[in-house]
């Protein structure tokens, strides 16, 4: 490609946070190597942009990206989210009046707002990103009850919008198959088969590779962690947050410790510590047996390295057909074993194909005692082989590559 394309890349995700560190910049990085030069307009939590402005302003500098920050605004409810939107679209228009922008890259639902007034006002492309069915995630994740008026009026207004984002954006990017196959099955729908492109939240996987973790590293985070080199450990990585089903982990975790007593269950996260060791308490574990680390996104990898083996059970809601959890292609590339449950997206079909781990139909006491430790259908070289094919961000970024060629 000869000519530089400009392309305006909208987030209300922050690069501050770990998803625009791990799935935002990786990408936006290979593409401006093939021809495109990016404006990235985020909305940064304070305390986050505090500590790593600076950080991601040299990395972006590194890369010829051009970052717009603006500080994400959290109160009032509702009404902070409608000015972030003015705020977004305001500067967007900005921007174009001098960049005239090819693509519009709109990354989730409120960022597609934009995109779509882009379109009309511009005749930008816009490419919807749709990272997930957003406004049935806010219901099903208890942040919007629609027995309050004012959030069923705010869901129906999303829902309409959502069928405006897909009939009117020039490409789509679903992060699961089973996303692409709930739009296309929709009245109306099924000619958006031929745009709509399956990208999963990608892996750096020169990251995330056991081989560069040496014996010394994990013995100083072992020591660190008051860990026995022995001893089994069930890891855990992520936020833990409205999805994730800690009490059955915790579950499945007390079934462990009847196989090996000395067991630990490792959480690599940022959460609070209380809100893990009260149910574990609740539930006759002993805290004692529970390690709970936060970490920055480049160490990530050096404490997934003490994993004998991890867990994600997640709430198989109907939105959840379109999730692709980032966890799952760290842990296939680093060669980690995975307790899984099914009705995540393509989640279980992966874990299967690659023989990466155990899928578990339901998540009640008689399934989780069936889980034999012993008897894993894990092969570590597929696992990574499916780490490579399903997850590789160089897969991603060609992948992104081709819907950016399609559009221009």
């Amino acid at each position: 490609m000869d000519e530089v394309k400009n392309v305006l890349y909208l987030s209300y995700d922050g690069m501050t946070d770990p998803l625009g560190q791990s799935q935002v910049l990786p990408c936006i990085i290979g593409l401006s190597t093939k021809g495109f030069r990016f404006h990235l307009i985020s909305f940064e939590k304070i305390d986050r942009f505090a500590k790593l402005q600076d950080d991601i302003q040299s990395i972006c500098d590194k890369n010829n990206i051009i970052w717009h920050p603006k500080i994400y605004t959290k109160n009032p409810p509702l009404l902070s989210t409608i000015y972030d939107v003015w705020r977004m679209r305001n500067l967007s228009f900005e921007l174009y009046q001098t960049h005239r922008f090819s693509i519009i890259h709109c990354r989730s639902y409120l960022s597609a707002m934009v995109g779509l007034v882009m379109k009309k006002k511009f005749k930008t492309k816009f490419l919807f990103d749709m990272r997930g069915f957003w406004a049935d995630e806010r219901v099903e994740g208890n942040i919007w009850s629609l027995s309050n008026p004012i959030f069923k009026i705010i869901y129906n207004f999303f829902k309409r919008k959502e069928r405006k984002f897909f009939l009117e954006s020039d490409y789509i990017i679903s992060l699961t198959q089973e996303g692409k196959n709930e739009i296309c099955s929709w009245e109306g729908f099924n000619h958006l088969e031929s745009k709509i492109q399956v990208i999963p939240c990608c892996t750096d996987l020169t990251k995330f590779d056991q081989t560069k973790i040496t014996d010394l590293m994990k013995i100083e985070l072992q020591c660190s962690l008051k860990i026995n080199p022995n001893q089994f450990v069930l890891g855990y990585v992520g936020s833990i947050g409205t999805w994730y089903m800690l009490g059955e982990m915790l579950l499945l975790f007390k079934r462990i410790l009847a196989q090996h007593p000395d067991a630990i269950f490792l959480f690599i996260s940022g959460d609070a510590p209380n809100s893990i060791l009260k149910q574990a308490y609740e539930l006759s574990i002993s805290v004692d047996s529970i390690r709970i680390q936060s970490a920055k996104h480049n160490e990530v990898a050096s404490y997934l390295s003490l994993f004998s083996m991890s867990v994600f059970f997640i709430r198989p809601t109907y939105s959840k057909k379109a999730s692709s959890p980032t966890k799952q292609g760290e842990l296939m590339s680093m060669g980690i074993p995975i307790i899984c449950n099914a009705g995540i997206g393509d989640t279980d079909k992966i874990i299967q194909n690659y023989r990466a781990g155990i899928v578990l139909d339901q998540l009640n006491n008689h399934e989780l005692e069936k889980v034999n430790l012993v008897e894993i259908p894990f092969d570590k070289n597929k696992a990574k082989q499916g780490a490579v094919e399903v997850y590789g961000l160089e897969n991603g970024i060609a992948n992104y590559y081709t819907v950016y060629q399609k559009l221009l």
